[in-house]
């Protein structure tokens, strides 16, 4: 194993996730065309790639616990997290990717196929204009907008058993306390990053029940 595959793979046991040594490569491999294309598309800040698998990788892949049903929508997904590092995580699951960023839609393109992630579709359009005749499990999105107006955007999509799981960094209050009438918050859980210090949590909301 190289010297970067230990690494990742010592960071992922701190954080008790376990993946396999394809996965951690294909993790890797991820990384390094992320760093690749960053120069010239600019998929995330230059201050955050020296954290890329520390902090951003342990980020998206602290909240596949919580991922259920067969088919879940990244929304705003940008350079693909959580999605990439989800869809390698969980093989057995479809993930769509969508971001209204062309540039970064083409990055992903470059992505599924140099990964081989046939479990990855990708969509280069608006949450609002998403048209998916298949019932969407999960429904996720990382720093991409309030959970007012993800909501808003997506509840076409949000059937009875879709789950939203909307990942941030403190504690939403304000937004929590917007929430539209319909929904509720069904769960709430403090992400623990290692040799992360900042506030993470996941929000769990879903269609009042009447």
């Amino acid at each position: 194993m190289s010297r970067k595959a230990s690494g990742l793979s010592e960071l992922l046991a701190q954080a008790e996730l376990t993946l396999s040594d394809e996965q951690i490569k294909a993790l890797l491999k991820y990384a390094k065309l992320l760093r690749k294309w960053n120069r010239s598309f600019n998929l995330i800040s230059a201050t955050d790639l020296p954290h890329l698998e520390s902090r951003h990788f342990l980020d998206s892949l602290a909240i596949s616990e919580y991922l259920q049903g067969q088919t879940i929508l990244d929304v705003g997904t940008g350079a693909g997290l959580p999605g990439i590092p989800l869809a390698i995580a969980n093989p057995h699951r479809r993930f769509i990717l969508m971001d209204s960023n062309g540039k970064k839609t083409r990055f992903l393109f470059q992505v599924k196929l140099a990964l081989q992630l046939d479990n990855v579709e990708i969509e280069n359009c608006r949450v609002e204009h998403y048209q998916n005749d298949r019932q969407i499990d999960i429904v996720t999105c990382r720093a991409f907008a309030s959970i007012v107006d993800i909501i808003r955007a997506s509840r076409h999509l949000l059937e009875p058993r879709t789950t939203i799981l909307a990942m941030k960094g403190r504690y939403p209050e304000e937004e929590l306390a917007q929430l539209p009438a319909g929904f509720d918050v069904t769960a709430i859980h403090r992400l623990q990053i290692p040799a992360e210090d900042s506030e993470r949590h996941l929000i769990e909301i879903n269609r009042a029940v009447s």
